[in-house]
């Protein structure tokens, strides 16, 4: 059985005080290592609930919203996931906890390298890692129980929903970048898309494309 380190305990105590209650996300918060997702420079911030700075002026979320956001999408253990965003690779791998499979979209090829590597070396065998372009959803044809954006979107991706499964949800933050955004959990239905806006955010542009191109 694994044990939370003192900075994991400390981290799901400080989650529980702002309301994140499911088990599973607290527990899978508390045993991913973050600061094996941040530089080194950063490692001592690494627990403060704030977001910091990665490679290719992209960001980790604080851990509140990555748990947060979790929680509301509600994967379990017989879902697939998909996640727009690799970034540094520490919301897959809380997500890799929680589902059966996490496929991951990453723009920049210097982070999706990166993030490949960490999760050869946390054995993390659950992750199914690609460079690509996040707006055209995964490149090959496949349907998931769950869509995770990290990056804010004007609107929903079309590309997206078309592979979310019936009865399946996505979440996201929709806005403007350096202007209000919120996040938005959307169901699929069968009388169609069913939204509700939850919390203001402040999220990196999802960008079309991949490497600037």
């Amino acid at each position: 059985m694994e044990t939370l380190t003192e900075s994991g305990a400390a981290l799901v105590r400080r989650l529980q005080e702002r309301g994140i209650s499911d088990p599973r996300v607290l527990a899978a918060m508390g045993l991913v290592q973050r600061e094996l997702f941040v530089g080194a420079a950063l490692a001592d911030a690494a627990y403060l609930d704030i977001a910091l700075p990665i490679d290719c002026r992209q960001t980790i979320s604080q851990p509140f919203v990555v748990a947060y956001m979790t929680e509301k999408l509600g994967a379990e253990h017989k879902h697939d996931v998909l996640e727009i965003g690799t970034g540094s690779g520490y919301q897959a791998a809380v997500l890799a906890r929680l589902c059966r499979q996490v496929y991951t979209i990453e723009r920049h090829s210097e982070l999706a390298a990166e993030a490949r590597r960490r999760f050869q070396e946390l054995s993390i065998g659950n992750i199914t890692a690609t460079l690509g372009d996040g707006t055209k959803g995964w490149p090959e044809p496949r349907m998931f129980d769950r869509i995770i954006v990290t990056a804010a979107a004007r609107a929903v991706p079309e590309a997206l929903t078309a592979q979310l499964k019936e009865g399946g949800r996505i979440i996201l933050p929709i806005g403007k970048r350096f202007s209000q955004q919120r996040l938005v959990v959307i169901e699929k239905t069968p009388g169609g898309l069913k939204s509700q806006s939850l919390l203001e955010v402040r999220f990196v542009p999802l960008v079309a494309g991949k490497d600037g191109r």
